[in-house]
């Protein structure tokens, strides 16, 4: 029984933590995600309420994706200033999520809090077929809540809606004490 214990490391203490990258095919991802949608559709009665059950769950997704890219992708420091985190949320989220960068972001003219994230044609809209009574419907709500729970565990509360500009952009609008803190950071 003890010769089991010294003949050698075994497999499992010799694989690194970090995981190799793998990548989901777009078909299985379209049916997963459109079986989703139909769950949370037969459980709603309007489009303002679908959007926010979409929501609720992308937050679940991103409260855990932060943990697992943090650690993998910035060695477990968190950022600190909002420019930062929302260039974290353009590159590295969008990357993991979906395999490219988003294609936008940008800062509203009138208001420090508001920042847009702009994607021509989201992944979670391309395969999701819309009747016309429900043309409002835009299933990147389910990314907006991703990135709401990013910025919410990561210490920059924020509300983020969705909207169909430009292809869909993400409306982050940051508390006020978030502007204060960055402005103060900015000040040292």
């Amino acid at each position: 029984m003890e010769t089991r214990f010294t003949r050698g490391k075994s497999a499992i203490l010799e694989r690194p933590l970090s995981r190799p990258k793998t990548e989901v095919s777009v078909s299985a991802f379209a049916l997963l995600f459109s079986e989703v949608v139909q769950y949370c559709q037969s459980r709603v009665y309007s489009v303002t309420e679908l959007q926010a059950r979409l929501a609720e769950l992308g937050q679940r997704v991103g409260a855990s994706l932060l943990d697992v890219l943090v650690l993998r992708e910035k060695n477990g420091k968190r950022e600190t200033k909002v420019l930062n985190i929302l260039l974290f949320i353009k590159v590295s989220v969008w990357r993991a999520l979906f395999g490219k960068e988003a294609d936008k972001l940008e800062q509203a003219n009138d208001d420090d809090k508001t920042y847009y994230i702009i994607e021509k044609e989201p992944l979670v809209n391309t395969f999701i077929s819309v009747p016309k009574e429900n043309s409002s419907l835009n299933c990147a709500a389910f990314t907006g809540g991703i990135v709401e729970a990013i910025l919410t565990h990561s210490s920059f509360p924020a509300k983020v809606t969705v909207h169909w500009h430009k292809g869909t952009t993400l409306m982050i609008k940051f508390n006020d004490e978030v502007i204060a803190r960055d402005k103060a950071l900015e000040g040292r």
